[in-house]
């Protein structure tokens, strides 16, 4: 059993209704997982963590089994501002008023925005394979675009992308998450067939595609006041990426240069032998990188 040991339960936030799991003991950390997953995408690592932590893993909202409520006319309710107050909310109903947090692909942009609209409560945080998307709006290229097309596809009007997605959508899922010539083998059997069942859901496609166009647009208007205020994550960070994947190729500089302008502490910044998807594809690194950062508070 996936996470076997870990308390699942339902927390309801001011804008949503987030599926939770806790495990472990010691000092909080929260994590959260990116498109198209859900908690179980942390499921190598967060039982080590465990040992030493307090582990809390969230499904975001409008992704699992999570609560997906409308977007809004301007997708404000997928903003990742709207997400982050989600897992602030989430994290005071355990009793945690500050806590280190670890996110990957579209939850480590929720806690990049955490750690901007809520600097005291968030000590510690791992960010793991991501540019931030200020930057990659700003210097859109070829390779980039031709690799990550999915940020295109899903921000067009509804109902397109729905429609096709949701036509096939385990041919759909398999076909994204194959990225490598490794294609689905490094990923759990269960937590394959749990991402499928979740991405079946139509509202599920519809609140991923919501989650893309806030990026696309009212998340863009956030990270634009934040540049002009000359604000920037203040606490630790870790910048964790995949060698082989796309954040490890298809930007120069770096990631760890370009997050530079982003992040004013960073602590730690290396590439693990991985695509994109590091938790499952280098889960012994991953789980020492992070356990490291985060033992060190």
């Amino acid at each position: 059993m996936l996470l076997d040991g870990f308390i699942r339960r339902d927390i309801k936030t001011s804008g949503a209704r987030i599926v939770t799991v806790t495990g472990g003991s010691g000092p909080p950390l929260l994590l959260m997982h990116g498109n198209p997953f859900t908690h179980l995408n942390w499921h190598k690592v967060a039982p080590a963590l465990a040992r030493e932590f307090t582990v809390v893993a969230t499904d975001l909202r409008g992704y699992g089994d999570s609560e997906k409520p409308p977007g809004g006319d301007r997708h404000e309710n997928y903003s990742f501002r709207a997400m982050a107050q989600d897992q602030i909310e989430v994290m005071a109903a355990l009793g945690f008023d500050r806590f280190m947090a670890a996110g990957h692909d579209r939850g480590a942009r929720v806690l990049h925005r955490m750690c901007l609209d809520h600097p005291a409560k968030v000590t510690r945080a791992a960010i793991l394979d991501i540019i931030p998307q200020h930057y990659l709006y700003a210097h859109i290229n070829k390779q980039w675009a031709t690799f990550s097309w999915h940020w295109f596809f899903n921000i067009q009007p509804e109902p397109l992308p729905e429609k096709m997605m949701g036509f096939d959508p385990d041919w759909f899922i398999e076909k994204k998450l194959a990225k490598t010539k490794q294609g689905l083998s490094f990923f759990d059997p269960a937590a394959l067939a749990e991402y499928k069942r979740c991405f079946r859901n139509p509202q599920t496609i519809h609140a991923i595609c919501e989650d893309y166009r806030a990026g696309a647009s009212i998340d863009l208007e956030h990270d634009e006041a934040d540049m002009k205020a000359g604000r920037r994550i203040e606490c630790p960070v870790l910048l964790l990426w995949g060698a082989t994947g796309g954040v490890g190729r298809n930007h120069n500089p770096g990631p760890a240069e370009i997050w530079k302008s982003y992040a004013a502490t960073i602590v730690g910044a290396q590439a693990v032998p991985s695509g994109h998807y590091l938790m499952d594809e280098a889960p012994k690194e991953t789980t020492a990188a992070l356990r490291a950062f985060f033992a060190s508070a």
